[in-house]
């Protein structure tokens, strides 16, 4: 008697075989990606931040106390300063963002990042520490990740990692500010990344992925198409959705700046005021990666306390107008402002923290 096959096994080996490729080619993207624009830069970066202590003059104010007044050409100037800073890594965040709708087997991030629990936000968290990304570079990749219906958890724990936990930021930071900055920065980043992610799922309602649809045995409707054309329409929708808002808030930010971050007499700027102010304000404002570092080195060597210094620490990097504005759409409303004032709130904890230990 001739053993009983499973003809569905054999039905599915293709599909499997086909999405264990897919997946390859995103992950040889990535890597090679981010090998180019993050970390074969950020190799060198480390060896000039150690020799010279500094990274570069602050790209807020330059090597003056106050940026210059709201005007046309401020907002030009900053935009072209950023554009030049981010602008591989946000081509790289926008392809990265559509290809993995269209290459990673929904599926598969439904079984690991797809359940509203802890588990699925510390993964995606850890995955984002490869990242190094700025949290408007890293946007499309959160927004890629839930347009897969990954968990809100898990898709902010990679969107804001990526940023705050940012590895090479906290090389350059020991050597240039201290390892008082950066023991601060980790513990902060641990909180936004993995706590305030987690909480957050208690504000998206009813989005839990019912276990039915990530069990294997179920299959996923065929995506319809060829591949180019399902990735095109995925990277055009995307670039609508975050090109236009992103260069306009930039110039936005960029001509305000002085109004943000004010000039602040001796001993405003060492007390609680400084540290409100500047807890919005680095809540909203944009920047590159690790550019918080000659930001808060600037306003320290022009007197501002360390309280103010410990606000930016927290939420310079965290999140921003623009990043928020590309995400807004792909969260609950409440979940996005959830986010927005806890970082708000860790801003001024961190400045609390900052004036006594830094």
């Amino acid at each position: 008697m001739s053993p009983v096959t499973n003809s569905s096994t054999y039905s599915n080996q293709p599909k499997d075989y086909k999405a264990i490729v897919f997946t390859v080619i995103f992950l040889l993207i990535a890597v090679a990606g981010l090998s180019y624009v993050k970390w074969w830069p950020y190799y060198h970066k480390a060896f000039k931040a150690a020799a010279e202590h500094s990274i570069g003059s602050s790209i807020l104010t330059g090597k003056e106390a106050v940026a210059p007044a709201p005007s046309l050409q401020a907002a030009l100037d900053y935009a072209a300063a950023y554009f030049k800073s981010v602008w591989k890594a946000a081509v790289l965040g926008i392809l990265l963002g559509s290809l993995v709708q269209v290459l990673i087997p929904s599926q598969w991030l439904l079984r690991v990042l797809g359940k509203a629990n802890f588990k699925s936000t510390a993964i995606a968290g850890l995955a984002s520490l490869p990242g190094m990304m700025c949290s408007c570079c890293a946007a499309p990749i959160a927004v890629g990740l839930r347009k897969k219906n990954v968990s809100v958890g898990a898709a902010l724990a990679f969107w804001i990692g990526n940023p705050v936990l940012n590895p090479a930021t906290l090389i350059f930071m020991t050597f240039v500010l201290s390892w008082k900055f950066t023991l601060m920065r980790i513990v902060f980043g641990l909180i936004l990344t993995f706590g305030i992610s987690y909480l957050a799922n208690k504000f998206a309602g009813n989005t839990e992925v019912p276990d039915t649809l990530a069990q294997p045995a179920m299959e996923a409707p065929a995506p319809q198409g060829p591949l180019l054309l399902r990735w095109a329409a995925a990277a055009g929708r995307m670039l609508l959705a975050v090109v236009p808002a992103y260069i306009l808030t930039v110039l936005l930010l960029g001509a305000a700046r002085a109004w943000m971050f004010p000039s602040l007499g001796t001993g405003i700027a060492s007390g609680i005021l400084a540290v409100l102010v500047f807890a919005i304000a680095g809540t909203l404002f944009v920047i590159p990666t690790a550019a918080e570092i000659p930001i808060i080195g600037t306003f320290l060597s022009f007197g501002f306390g360390t309280g103010a210094a410990g606000a930016l620490l927290v939420t310079l990097p965290a999140i921003s107008l623009p990043s928020l504005l590309m995400v807004y759409r792909s969260f609950p409303r409440r979940v996005v402002w959830f986010v927005f004032f806890s970082v708000v709130a860790a801003g001024i904890l961190g400045g609390a923290v900052g004036a006594i230990v830094l």
